[in-house]
């Protein structure tokens, strides 16, 4: 019986070094070789300083900037409470839900934006989704151009740099990520 228990322990620490510690490190490390850039969260960055991550939706004040999906903080309207991805979902027959996106769709009128899209009035399933679509861009341009004093028409052509393709050609639906959007908005004011 001795035997089997010492049998045992050595194979639960075998386990323990192999799967435990082995295993992870070894993934860590073949997710540092070859794609560090994920691997460290995808950081953007401008003039050598970090700005975010191209992962995470931020919010950006006022219709200077280029405005993402509602996130998890203005949807439970708690700003000083922290909202784990995917929680505070309301149902489609939600009059929480109703009053939310009346509320978006008003402060986007009131910040310049005449025809809200459905994505900036409602948040993603994550309630971080750092993208938009190019239409949700274009809706917002005119009045990101008027905040700024810059030609709408460049504000067009940089949202169109911005684009992200469809992976491989056909998988998921294009995109822009707005914290990439607005670093070159800023690099944009910088140039005029």
């Amino acid at each position: 019986m001795l035997t089997n228990l010492r049998r045992a322990v050595v194979l639960s620490f075998v386990f323990l070094a192999v799967l435990g510690l082995g295993y992870p490190l070894a993934g860590t490390g073949v997710a540092m070789l070859f794609f560090k850039h994920q691997a460290e969260g995808s950081l953007v960055t401008d003039g050598g300083r970090v700005v975010g991550s191209a992962l995470i939706g931020q919010q950006w004040p006022g219709p200077k900037w280029f405005q993402g999906r509602p996130d998890g903080y203005v949807l439970v309207n708690k700003p000083d409470q922290v909202v784990v991805s995917g929680t505070e979902q309301l149902g489609p027959r939600s009059l929480a839900l109703e009053q939310f996106v009346a509320r978006q769709a008003a402060r986007l009128r009131r910040e310049g934006i005449s025809r809200p899209t459905v994505d900036l009035v409602t948040t993603s399933g994550s309630l971080v989704d750092p993208d938009i679509s190019l239409a949700d861009a274009d809706a917002q341009v005119p009045a990101v151009a008027r905040a700024n004093h810059l030609p709408a028409a460049e504000l067009y052509k940089m949202a169109r740099q911005e684009l992200h393709h469809r992976e491989l050609g056909f998988l998921g639906a294009p995109y822009i990520d707005v914290l990439e959007l607005n670093v070159a908005l800023a690099r944009l004011e910088h140039r005029h």
